[in-house]
């Protein structure tokens, strides 16, 4: 009689971001205890094993953003094979922004155990410190980099009623804070959370005016940004006037710009456009 195949699985498992205590026993045990540890960054792995004091058994191999594609045929054979694998990442929880969620995408699609040891995440540490509303909420990753397309990205929460949660890089901070001043307005409330769980963990609170301001002077470590959602407001269509020509300068359409205004403050399209086609009249006269 032979023995039945056994499959093992693929464990993703939240490192600390900052604080080694913030380390879970099953982390602890599934280092010691894994086949094979697809690390981000092997050495970095391999030094959180050893402020653990745990030692890795099974075999360490790289999962990066360069290798994630090329790595995970071999990886699928060894779960189909019965091992386990342990994927972390530098910190927090892999596929979050980080190398894995092709990994995880392919076990699904083979009908292979998948399983997560819960832990840090950069982005629900951020929501708890803001002090905004977090009944509702949007992860948008790392904003784009160059600032037409940030532009762009951030008129898509004009109108988003949910409080947004995006990565920035620290030498981008001033200038994402300084299109989300143009693009959504002074006044929405905004929280920069910079190297949290770690010895100079900072969270500045205020208007986009206010912690725009502040981010002019530099920012270092790791950024995780909070913003306000949009709140709907009735207003007069005259008064949103300045409102549309801000978005048609920045290469919207009429049409488009009037259907972003509407969204956000409950205005009618229709009563709008016309109000800026007045006033363009007026300013011919």
């Amino acid at each position: 009689m032979t023995g039945e195949h056994t499959v093992g699985r693929l464990v993703l498992a939240a490192t600390p971001m900052g604080d080694i205590g913030d380390a879970s026993q099953r982390l602890r045990g599934a280092l010691a205890s894994a086949d094979i540890v697809a690390a981000e960054d092997t050495r970095r792995t391999r030094s959180l094993a050893k402020a653990l004091q745990v030692e890795i058994t099974g075999r360490v191999v790289r999962f990066d953003d360069h290798v994630e594609s090329a790595k995970i045929p071999a990886l699928l054979g060894d779960i189909e094979q019965g091992r386990t694998v342990l994927l972390v990442t530098d910190a927090g929880m892999p596929s979050v922004s980080d190398p894995g969620y092709r990994l995880v995408a392919a076990c699904v699609e083979c009908d292979l155990p998948v399983t997560c040891l819960p832990g840090p995440s950069a982005v629900t540490t951020a929501l708890a410190l803001s002090g905004l509303p977090v009944e509702r909420f949007c992860f948008d990753g790392f904003a784009p980099r160059k600032s037409g397309q940030r532009r762009e990205w951030l008129r898509t929460l004009i109108s988003e009623p949910r409080t947004c949660v995006y990565f920035e890089a620290p030498h981008r901070l001033a200038g994402s804070l300084a299109d989300a001043v143009e693009v959504l307005g002074p006044d929405r409330r905004v929280a920069v959370c910079r190297e949290l769980t770690k010895t100079y963990e900072e969270v500045v609170r205020g208007t986009l005016a206010e912690v725009a301001a502040w981010a002019v002077d530099g920012a270092r470590g790791e950024i995780t940004v909070v913003v306000e959602g949009a709140q709907p407001r009735s207003a007069n269509p005259a008064d949103l006037v300045d409102e549309v020509e801000s978005l048609m300068a920045d290469g919207l359409r009429l049409k488009d710009a009037c259907t972003q205004v509407a969204a956000a403050t409950g205005a009618s399209r229709r009563e709008l456009y016309d109000a800026v086609l007045a006033a363009r009249r007026d300013e011919s006269d």
